[in-house]
Parts: structure tokens; sequence; C-alpha cells
């Protein structure tokens, strides 16, 4: 059943296949609650997406070196007052997702109360090997109907990254503008508008390709 309901997130367009029973979409409130009462649990590796309670995909030897990669760069420049959180949750409306990357606004001490809202987040980052297409397809489309302002994909297997901006919602969210970036090019880092560094790609990535299979 988790198989199936992590292909039907709300604004899916392909053909939606369900079990031959009824479903159940949860709210952010019941997610939360099942979190409290220990009925999940962080070895659940489990996350909120349109309101399917959906897993998580294993995470590779190239993925994990490349979280270590990016928080170590990332911290080196960002002000005081923005904070990186690292694979932590993000609770949008219908959906409450633990990307990779969120840098959102402080103070620090607002965290220990709630999870980061749309409101705080000045970019989201995912890194991509084997959930590339969910992450551009799936994933984006999330973001965007918040109206995160900017989402990065660590694209490994094109050794690139894709910077997504200018978020639309409603019935067909997406991003309006997609630029990638080589190896050998700067990504500008803009948090709410202004400028907070000059980012080379290869500082981010990999120094080896890494092999994908499509699922």
């Amino acid at each position: 059943m988790s198989i199936a309901l992590r292909e039907i997130p709300e604004f899916a367009t392909e053909p939606v296949i369900l079990p031959p029973l009824p479903v159940y979409r949860f709210s952010v409130a019941q997610y939360h609650r099942l979190l409290e009462e220990g009925i999940l649990n962080a070895e659940d590796r489990v996350e909120l997406l349109q309101g399917w309670i959906v897993t998580k995909m294993p995470r590779k030897p190239p993925h994990n070196g490349s979280i270590t990669r990016i928080n170590r760069r990332l911290l080196r420049v960002l002000p005081d007052e923005w904070l990186l959180r690292v694979q932590s949750a993000v609770t949008l409306r219908k959906s409450e997702p633990e990307p990779d990357f969120a840098i959102v606004g402080g103070p620090e001490e607002v965290y220990f109360r709630r999870h980061p809202l749309p409101r705080d987040v000045g970019l989201i980052i995912e890194v991509a090997d084997s959930t590339l297409l969910d992450d551009r397809r799936y994933k984006s489309q999330l973001y965007a109907q918040a109206r995160i302002p900017e989402y990065w994909i660590l694209n490994l297997v094109d050794a690139k990254v894709e910077v997504y901006t200018e978020p639309r919602g409603g019935k067909s969210p997406a991003y309006r503008q997609r630029r990638d970036y080589g190896k050998d090019e700067v990504i500008p880092l803009v948090l709410r508008g202004a400028p907070i560094a000059q980012i080379p790609v290869r500082e981010l990535l990999p120094t080896y390709r890494v092999e994908f299979k499509s699922r």
C-alpha cells in the first residue's frame, strides 16, 4: 500500500493507482499526533506529502557525502540571522516534507516550538540521485505550491545544480524559471532579495560521476 500511495500527490497528472479499498489522507495536525503518541518515530523514515504518509528512499554514500560537503560550505557563508536545517521538517498546508536542507530565518528559539513555515524559508535544497525524477516533478510542485522562493536540486546524476525560482501556486503549481549550473560555474546565493555569497558548484558536487539507474 505504501508504494501505491507514494505515486499520488494531490496535483499528479498521471493516472492514479489506488488499492481496491478506501484510503485516508491525514492532516498535518493528525500527522503530528501520530508522532507525539509514538505511533510513528524516526525509525519509520516517513514524511507527509499532500496528506499521504510515504516512505523515504534509503540514502547512498554519494548522497550522504554530498550532505556533508554542502553543510560545511553553507555554514561558512550564512549570516547569523539565517539558520541551516539539515533533513528536518518544514510544515506546509497539507504536507510536512523533510528536505535535505532548508535555510530559514531566525531566531533559532522559534523552532523549539514549531517547525519552519513557508514564510520562514529562504531556500530549500534536495540532493538527488535515484530520487531525481521525484524531486523534479513532485517536490518542485510541492514547494512551488507553498511559494518557497527558491529551490535547488543538487543533481548527482548529471553533475549540476538545478535552480528553480519564481514559484506559482494554484491548480498547476510550478516554478516559472529554471537555470542549470555546471561544475565550472558559480551560483549566487540570494535570500529574501539580499545577495549572500557566490558558491562554486564544484565545491558542492562529488569529485566523480555518480552512476544512476532510473526506476
